[in-house]
């Protein structure tokens, strides 16, 4: 199917889950582009979607060569500290800070405040990048002087699993630490986002306050160059 007509029918998928969660806010749909190619890219900016994902510094530099739409940059990926210098300029939100030393090359290298989320471990996996729960409230207290560094909200990755109530109660768990981050009231962490969902599991996600979701494979496809 083409990135189109995929389009359509997630953009039905999107509205029936929010009809389900009685929701009428905004769900902003993130285009990860992170296995395809500029192409591809630009046939997703077509549909009128600006706001795209990668994981990489080099596919970020190689699409934004090729790319001169005013697109909305998202960094998806674990960022190495040595690659901030490298990133920060160059997108407009950041989804997986997870510790304090790449919060301090951040606030280094940082020119203006970076839109950042938590990247929470939920789920609890070895394989998965992110704070534990227990630790996040904590880590957003020793942020609060970092005025470089914004926290916009929480991310997380559900376990990839056919079990639905494994998938929604990890997003029930970010949604109520996404609360408390709020009650903290501190000004650079207003905490009032939720990145959750992807191609498997976005349905849920929105049912259960997802504010932004990042859809690749289902939207774009994988590997088309």
């Amino acid at each position: 199917m083409s990135v189109k007509q995929n389009y359509e029918r997630i953009s039905e998928q999107i509205k029936a889950a929010k009809i389900l969660a009685n929701r009428n806010d905004d769900v902003t749909l993130i285009a990860v582009t992170k296995e395809v190619s500029a192409d591809v890219a630009k046939e997703v900016l077509a549909e009128g979607i600006m706001q795209l994902g990668e994981n990489r510094f080099e596919g970020l530099k190689d699409k934004q060569e090729q790319i001169q739409d005013d697109v909305v940059w998202h960094f998806i990926g674990s960022l190495q500290t040595r690659k901030v210098k490298d990133i920060i300029h160059r997108i407009d939100y950041l989804h997986s800070l997870d510790r304090l030393s790449l919060a301090e090359e951040i606030q280094k290298r940082a020119t203006e405040p970076l839109k950042c989320f938590l990247q929470v471990n939920v789920s609890g996996e070895e394989s998965k990048h992110g704070l534990d729960p227990s630790e996040v409230l904590e880590f957003a207290r020793q942020l609060a002087e970092f005025d470089k560094v914004k926290v916009v909200g929480l991310m997380t990755m559900a376990p990839f699993t056919e079990n639905e109530l494994i998938i929604r109660n990890s997003f029930k768990g970010l949604k109520e630490l996404q609360e408390k981050v709020k009650e903290l009231q501190i000004a650079n962490i207003p905490c009032t986002e939720l990145s959750m969902g992807m191609s498997n599991d976005f349905e849920i996600a929105i049912e259960e306050g997802a504010s932004f979701i990042r859809i690749g494979t289902d939207l774009v496809g994988k590997g088309r160059v």
